[in-house]
């Protein structure tokens, strides 16, 4: 079920939304100054790893752009052509500026190689300096808001905009580590050589990003998503709840959608299952970190569970209960096939009374 939308909870989620929409918008109007200031460096220095530097904020601020589109989008709720939101909206712009960031890398590559064939030129070195290490500062500063932002708001999007936007910050050291040493031993190949350095971090940078978000866009297992899901049902957990499986959760934006098995007992009619399941539902959404729905499906105990099942009086009872182990995601991802060879198992390794 999906979790009931209180009035707390939509004040919520619209701060949400203002936080991202807002620091989607911080990216993109200091990510342009930011280029226009890398690029005056360039002009006035010549210099291929200040060249290096201006076009990763190229991709900054076409990234930036992208996202901010993209977080308006997915803050859209969900309609009955996209049933589960339009959260996943986020991991497409997540791979586009993986995407330019690579492809950056490439021209910068291209860039100091030529530089290196024809000989470099630099001029205005201590202005060139100066101005990169200003603009580094500044991008390490957005840097950290774009990812406080993106983790309180539960963006991926802003979280690989704010990584990048931190990772440019470390080009920008490697440019003026390279131009220093220009400057104190006059050997102008260094330049391009710096500019060749900070193509492959950036390359590093965006296949990093890209399989990230591919894995996202593949519903990968999200081991951090499956440990709160699990936290949240043992927190919550209700009489009659006997064991959980076939547990699977993605995430779409800040949602998460889940569905498990839950082992109830047998003698148990469908009216008293489906009330107490839902109740339990209800519980579980309403734990910190978990929004969007769940939904539970019901197995009976088969009278397999007994040493586990704390539900009395019961009919049925084949042997005592003894106690209930604590749930672990193995556990609760287990198929049905693998949980009750798993729980024959379990009841093997038992002493007999």
């Amino acid at each position: 079920m999906a979790k009931p939308i209180s009035e707390d909870a939509l004040a919520a989620f619209e701060a949400e939304k203002r936080l991202r929409l807002r620091a989607g918008l911080t990216s993109l109007v200091v990510g342009t100054l930011l280029l226009a200031t890398k690029f005056f460096a360039y002009w006035v220095t010549g210099s291929a790893a200040i060249y290096s530097d201006a076009l990763e904020s190229i991709a900054n601020v076409v990234a930036a752009a992208f996202a901010l589109a993209g977080l308006r989008f997915a803050a859209r709720p969900a309609d009955r052509e996209h049933p589960y939101g339009h959260g996943k909206i986020e991991y497409f712009s997540a791979v586009f500026e993986g995407g330019l960031i690579s492809f950056a890398a490439v021209l910068i590559v291209w860039y100091a190689i030529q530089d290196l064939v024809e000989g470099p030129k630099i001029a205005a070195l201590d202005l060139g300096l100066a101005l990169t290490v200003a603009a580094g500062i500044v991008n390490l500063l957005l840097g950290w808001y774009l990812v406080s932002a993106g983790r309180t708001s539960n963006s991926l999007t802003l979280v690989a905009d704010g990584e990048h936007v931190i990772s440019d910050f470390k080009t920008s050291v490697g440019v003026v580590a390279g131009l220093a040493l220009v400057r104190l031993t006059g050997i102008a190949w260094l330049d391009p050589v710096a500019a060749l350095l900070v193509s492959l971090n950036l390359a590093w940078t965006g296949v990093k990003l890209v399989r990230h978000a591919a894995g996202g866009l593949l519903d990968e297992e999200d081991r951090d998503l499956l440990a709160r899901v699990v936290e949240a049902c043992e927190a919550t957990r209700v009489p009659g709840v006997i064991r959980i499986h076939r547990l699977r959760a993605i995430r779409f934006g800040r949602d998460t959608h889940a569905d498990a098995h839950l082992i109830v007992p047998e003698f148990w009619t469908v009216e008293h299952a489906h009330e107490v399941v839902e109740d339990y539902e209800s519980r579980v959404m309403e734990q910190p970190g978990i929004e969007g729905d769940i939904v539970f499906h019901t197995d009976p105990c088969r009278r397999r569970l007994c040493s586990v099942c704390d539900v009395e009086p019961c009919a049925l009872r084949r042997e005592p209960f003894r106690s209930r182990p604590s749930l672990s995601i193995e556990e609760a991802t287990l198929t049905d096939e693998h949980f009750w060879r798993a729980q024959m198992e379990r009841a093997r390794s038992q002493p007999t009374a």
